[in-house]
Protein backbone atom coordinates (compact mmCIF):
# COMPACT_ATOMS: atom_id res chain seq x y z
CA UNK A 1 0.00 0.00 0.00
CA UNK A 2 1.03 3.45 -0.82
CA UNK A 3 1.30 5.95 1.46
CA UNK A 4 -1.36 7.98 0.18
CA UNK A 5 -3.71 5.42 -0.36
CA UNK A 6 -2.65 4.65 3.52
CA UNK A 7 -3.47 7.82 4.61
CA UNK A 8 -6.58 7.82 2.65
CA UNK A 9 -7.86 4.93 4.80
CA UNK A 10 -6.55 6.42 7.64
CA UNK A 11 -8.69 9.45 7.41
CA UNK A 12 -11.65 7.56 6.87
CA UNK A 13 -11.24 5.46 10.17
CA UNK A 14 -9.86 8.19 12.26
CA UNK A 15 -12.79 10.27 11.08
CA UNK A 16 -15.44 7.15 12.07
CA UNK A 17 -13.91 6.73 14.97
CA UNK A 18 -14.12 10.20 16.16
CA UNK A 19 -17.70 10.27 15.68
CA UNK A 20 -18.98 7.80 17.03
CA UNK A 21 -17.63 9.65 20.58
CA UNK A 22 -15.61 6.52 21.78
CA UNK A 23 -12.16 6.76 23.10
CA UNK A 24 -11.71 10.49 23.60
CA UNK A 25 -11.85 10.32 28.09
CA UNK A 26 -10.32 6.62 28.00
CA UNK A 27 -7.45 7.59 25.53
CA UNK A 28 -6.56 10.58 27.67
CA UNK A 29 -6.75 8.69 30.93
CA UNK A 30 -4.10 6.52 30.05
CA UNK A 31 -2.39 9.31 28.64
CA UNK A 32 -2.36 11.34 31.78
CA UNK A 33 -1.02 7.98 33.75
CA UNK A 34 1.29 7.26 30.82
CA UNK A 35 3.30 10.77 31.41
CA UNK A 36 3.26 10.53 35.07
CA UNK A 37 6.75 8.17 34.48
CA UNK A 38 8.02 10.71 33.14
CA UNK A 39 7.71 13.06 36.29
CA UNK A 40 8.36 17.08 35.33
CA UNK A 41 10.36 16.81 31.98
CA UNK A 42 9.68 18.89 29.35
CA UNK A 43 6.39 17.80 27.52
CA UNK A 44 5.61 19.08 24.08
CA UNK A 45 1.88 17.87 23.12
CA UNK A 46 -0.62 19.74 20.39
CA UNK A 47 -3.60 21.57 19.73
CA UNK A 48 -6.09 18.87 18.32
CA UNK A 49 -7.02 20.01 14.52
CA UNK A 50 -9.92 18.08 12.22
CA UNK A 51 -10.50 14.80 13.99
CA UNK A 52 -7.58 14.13 16.14
CA UNK A 53 -7.73 13.09 19.99
CA UNK A 54 -7.49 15.80 22.41
CA UNK A 55 -4.28 15.61 24.53
CA UNK A 56 -5.15 18.65 25.96
CA UNK A 57 -6.34 17.17 29.57
CA UNK A 58 -3.44 15.67 29.64
CA UNK A 59 -0.79 18.25 28.67
CA UNK A 60 -2.56 20.41 31.54
CA UNK A 61 -2.07 18.09 34.66
CA UNK A 62 1.38 17.61 33.44
CA UNK A 63 3.81 18.46 36.62
CA UNK A 64 6.42 20.11 34.15
CA UNK A 65 6.83 22.57 31.40
CA UNK A 66 4.47 22.21 28.36
CA UNK A 67 4.76 23.47 24.61
CA UNK A 68 2.86 22.90 21.79
CA UNK A 69 4.49 23.06 18.17
CA UNK A 70 5.34 25.76 15.86
CA UNK A 71 5.82 25.53 12.06
CA UNK A 72 8.31 28.14 11.33
CA UNK A 73 8.87 26.80 7.76
CA UNK A 74 8.10 24.75 5.08
CA UNK A 75 10.77 21.50 5.74
CA UNK A 76 11.97 23.03 8.77
CA UNK A 77 11.85 20.85 12.32
CA UNK A 78 9.36 21.93 14.64
CA UNK A 79 9.38 24.76 17.41
CA UNK A 80 8.41 24.04 20.57
CA UNK A 81 6.79 27.10 22.39
CA UNK A 82 5.92 26.87 26.14
CA UNK A 83 2.16 26.68 26.67
CA UNK A 84 -0.49 26.69 29.71
CA UNK A 85 -4.34 26.70 29.38
CA UNK A 86 -4.71 29.90 30.48
CA UNK A 87 -2.51 31.42 27.77
CA UNK A 88 -3.11 33.73 24.53
CA UNK A 89 -3.60 32.01 21.31
CA UNK A 90 -3.00 32.68 17.78
CA UNK A 91 -3.69 31.09 15.04
CA UNK A 92 -1.06 28.93 13.34
CA UNK A 93 -0.15 27.06 10.29
CA UNK A 94 -2.61 24.62 9.38
CA UNK A 95 -5.50 25.98 11.40
CA UNK A 96 -3.22 24.79 14.87
CA UNK A 97 -3.27 27.26 17.40
CA UNK A 98 -0.04 28.64 18.85
CA UNK A 99 1.04 31.12 21.73
CA UNK A 100 0.87 34.62 20.98
CA UNK A 101 4.57 34.75 22.73
CA UNK A 102 7.12 32.83 21.79
CA UNK A 103 9.41 31.31 24.65
CA UNK A 104 11.27 28.16 23.28
CA UNK A 105 11.12 24.51 25.15
CA UNK A 106 13.23 21.77 24.28
CA UNK A 107 11.06 18.52 24.81
CA UNK A 108 12.16 15.61 26.14
CA UNK A 109 8.42 13.95 25.66
CA UNK A 110 6.36 14.56 22.72
CA UNK A 111 2.58 13.82 22.32
CA UNK A 112 2.45 12.50 18.20
CA UNK A 113 -0.54 13.10 16.70
CA UNK A 114 -1.04 10.60 13.88
CA UNK A 115 -3.09 9.28 11.15
CA UNK A 116 -2.45 5.68 11.64
CA UNK A 117 0.33 3.45 13.12
CA UNK A 118 1.39 -0.12 13.25
CA UNK A 119 2.77 -2.49 15.94
CA UNK A 120 6.54 -1.71 15.35
CA UNK A 121 6.12 1.88 16.15
CA UNK A 122 5.83 3.50 12.82
CA UNK A 123 3.21 5.94 12.17
CA UNK A 124 1.65 7.82 9.13
CA UNK A 125 1.37 11.95 9.34
CA UNK A 126 -0.04 13.91 6.77
CA UNK A 127 2.90 14.31 4.91
CA UNK A 128 4.96 17.01 5.66
CA UNK A 129 7.21 15.32 7.54
CA UNK A 130 7.62 17.66 10.43
CA UNK A 131 7.71 15.34 12.74
CA UNK A 132 10.31 12.72 11.63
CA UNK A 133 12.99 16.54 11.10
CA UNK A 134 12.25 17.17 14.28
CA UNK A 135 12.20 13.71 16.17
CA UNK A 136 15.70 13.29 14.16
CA UNK A 137 17.08 15.82 15.44
CA UNK A 138 16.11 15.82 19.14
CA UNK A 139 17.46 12.98 18.82
CA UNK A 140 20.84 13.11 17.54
CA UNK A 141 20.82 15.62 20.89
CA UNK A 142 19.76 13.03 23.77
CA UNK A 143 16.72 11.20 24.81
CA UNK A 144 13.77 11.92 23.51
CA UNK A 145 10.24 9.78 23.88
CA UNK A 146 7.94 9.90 20.97
CA UNK A 147 4.11 8.67 22.44
CA UNK A 148 1.68 8.40 19.39
CA UNK A 149 -1.48 8.97 20.28
CA UNK A 150 -4.55 7.75 18.70
CA UNK A 151 -7.65 5.72 18.27
CA UNK A 152 -7.24 1.81 18.38
CA UNK A 153 -9.01 2.05 14.85
CA UNK A 154 -6.16 3.84 13.73
CA UNK A 155 -3.88 0.90 13.92
CA UNK A 156 -3.03 -0.80 10.29
CA UNK A 157 -1.10 -4.00 10.13
CA UNK A 158 1.80 -2.38 7.91
CA UNK A 159 2.47 1.84 7.96
CA UNK A 160 4.56 2.13 4.77
CA UNK A 161 8.28 3.81 5.49
CA UNK A 162 11.01 5.20 4.31
CA UNK A 163 14.63 5.45 5.83
CA UNK A 164 13.83 8.81 7.34
CA UNK A 165 10.15 7.79 9.25
CA UNK A 166 11.00 7.55 13.04
CA UNK A 167 9.45 5.30 15.12
CA UNK A 168 7.41 6.25 18.02
CA UNK A 169 8.29 4.75 21.43
CA UNK A 170 4.63 4.18 22.98
CA UNK A 171 1.50 4.41 21.37
CA UNK A 172 -1.80 5.35 23.82
CA UNK A 173 -4.69 4.44 22.47
CA UNK A 174 -8.58 4.30 24.49
CA UNK A 175 -7.44 0.75 24.77
CA UNK A 176 -4.57 1.46 26.81
CA UNK A 177 -0.45 1.96 26.19
CA UNK A 178 1.41 0.06 23.57
CA UNK A 179 5.08 -0.39 23.83
CA UNK A 180 6.10 -1.43 20.24
CA UNK A 181 7.97 -4.10 18.80
CA UNK A 182 10.72 -2.25 16.65
CA UNK A 183 11.89 -3.95 13.68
Amino acid sequence: MTKEAARKAAFAARRNAHAAGAGQGAACDHLTRALRAFGPAPLAGYMPIRTELDPIPAMAAHRGPVAVPVVTAPGAPLEFHRWHPDMPMEPGAFGAPVPQIAERITPRVLIVPLLAFDRRGFRLGYGGGFYDRTLEALRRAGPVTAIGFAFAAQEIPVVPTEPTDQPLDLIVTENGVLVPAQA
